[in-house]
C-alpha cells in the first residue's frame, strides 16, 4: 500500500489543496504558525493520515490554501467539488444561489 492510498480521506485533501496552492510542506506549516524545524514533519504526518490536525489548525490550513475547512472533511467527490465551488462565490451569489435550492429563483441570477 501505497502512503497515498493509507492517508486519511483529510490528508488526501490536504496535500492535493497544498500541491495545487504550489506550497512547500514546510512553508505552509511556517504560515500557519508552526515551529520552522517542525513544520514540514507535521505537514507530512497530516498528509499521510499519521496525525489529524485539531479542527483549529485545519482551520487555519483552509485559510492559508483558500479552501473551506469543509473540504477537507468530504467523504463524497462530487460534495467536495461543490464545497470548493461554493468557496469561491462572492456573498452576494451565495445568496442567489440559496434561493434556487430552496425553490425561490432570483431572476437575476438566472439571467446572467
Amino acid at each position: 500500500m501505497t502512503t497515498q492510498q493509507s492517508a486519511s480521506l483529510f490528508g488526501r485533501r490536504l496535500r492535493g489543496a497544498r500541491r495545487q496552492a504550489e506550497i512547500p510542506q514546510d512553508k505552509l506549516g511556517v504560515q500557519i504558525g508552526l515551529d520552522e524545524h517542525t513544520a514540514s514533519a507535521r505537514i507530512s504526518r497530516y498528509e499521510t493520515g499519521v496525525h489529524e490536525p485539531p479542527f483549529e489548525i485545519a482551520m487555519k490550513l483552509a485559510k492559508a490554501l483558500h479552501v473551506p475547512a469543509a473540504y477537507f472533511y468530504c467523504e463524497d467527490e462530487d460534495l467536495a467539488e461543490l464545497v470548493l465551488a461554493w468557496g469561491r462565490l462572492s456573498k452576494s451569489d451565495r445568496k442567489h444561489l440559496r434561493k434556487l435550492l430552496d425553490g425561490k429563483p432570483d431572476e437575476s441570477f438566472i439571467k446572467r
